[in-house]
């Protein structure tokens, strides 16, 4: 079974990215053929930064492999190191309806954040098809806020097999991220980079260790027994500790006696635990760019192999060959 899944370079990952991305791309790679790309091209419709784009990519090759992902067991690799993608997006573009892309949430969404509707931004279904039908993926994992755009993906290979023929493009499979946990931020809204309410993945002690602090909880006195049913503190701490420790921290909370700040520090010290292997593989990492970067040549080198055959199974279907 192949397996693809792409996560853009947009900044720094917070814990939010690590749960909901990054760790079940690290257990799907013992499931199939992996191919995991850092998504360079659709980074773009919302970055116009060269240098920024160019450092986000970079973190997030070494956060991919400190992660966890396993260069022996999937591939890694940069979507425009595969200039391929953009031709069969093009010819996926030739069956696309207007209308489609016009219904797309993701649109709608970031143009009423602010975004310049552009063209990129527009099309941005037609890349995303393309870059799971150049490898003939068969499972795309997505998050329940992508389910659109696999649904899209899907109506345009179908397209493409109705016009040009039958098996022309492999029509793949969504496994909806049904059970992902769900990580609040600092404020219990979800956690993203622009509510302003993250806690990195990676970073000095001190700095997180503030971070953390910063959760807010009500003004309960230290002395009175703390509410657990929506508590922020707890559902934190409930991604790193083990059920012992889980246990205890419910235990203290209806018992009294113990303040906010305890229990922040206790989220502290279970995060800074739980993260201790990949913070020394990050900081070996950034000292080896040049293993990074082979990994992700070696990446490219492979993808390409694949989509190559792809392409010119279209092209000759579609007759540019």
């Amino acid at each position: 079974m192949r397996i693809l899944t792409g996560i853009q370079p947009s900044g720094k990952l917070h814990i939010g990215n690590y749960f909901g991305a990054m760790l079940p791309a690290v257990q799907l790679q013992d499931k199939g053929e992996a191919f995991y790309f850092i998504a360079d091209y659709h980074a773009m419709t919302s970055m116009s930064d060269a240098d920024t784009l160019r450092s986000n990519i970079q973190d997030l090759a070494i956060d991919l492999l400190a992660c966890g992902l396993d260069p022996a067991k999937a591939t890694i690799f940069r979507q425009s190191d595969v200039p391929e993608v953009n031709e069969l997006a093009w010819i996926l573009s030739t069956v696309c309806p207007m209308g489609l892309l016009e219904r797309a949430h993701s649109y709608k969404d970031k143009v009423a954040k602010g975004l310049s509707p552009n063209h990129a931004l527009f099309a941005y279904p037609t890349l995303m098809a393309a870059d799971i039908l150049l490898y003939d993926a068969e499972l795309v994992p997505v998050g329940k806020d992508q389910k659109q755009h696999l649904e899209m993906t899907r109506d345009l290979a179908g397209k493409i097999n109705d016009r040009f023929g039958e098996g022309t493009l492999t029509i793949p499979e969504a496994e909806i991220a049904d059970h992902t946990a769900v990580v609040p931020g600092l404020d219990g809204q979800k956690m993203s980079k622009s509510y302003n309410n993250t806690i990195p993945l990676a970073g000095g002690k001190k700095a997180i260790r503030k971070s953390i602090m910063r959760i807010v909880t009500d003004s309960t006195p230290v002395e009175d027994p703390k509410a657990t049913d929506g508590s922020t503190v707890i559902a934190l701490y409930k991604l790193f500790a083990d059920d012992e420790a889980m246990q205890q921290m419910i235990t203290d909370h209806q018992a009294g006696g113990f303040g906010y700040g305890d229990f922040k520090q206790r989220v502290f010290d279970a995060y800074w635990e739980y993260f201790s292997q990949v913070r020394e593989k990050r900081e070996s990492l950034e000292h080896n760019l040049d293993y990074v970067n082979e990994v992700i040549a070696q990446g490219a080198q492979k993808a390409r192999a694949e989509s190559s055959k792809v392409l010119d199974r279209v092209r000759k279907a579609v007759g540019l060959r």
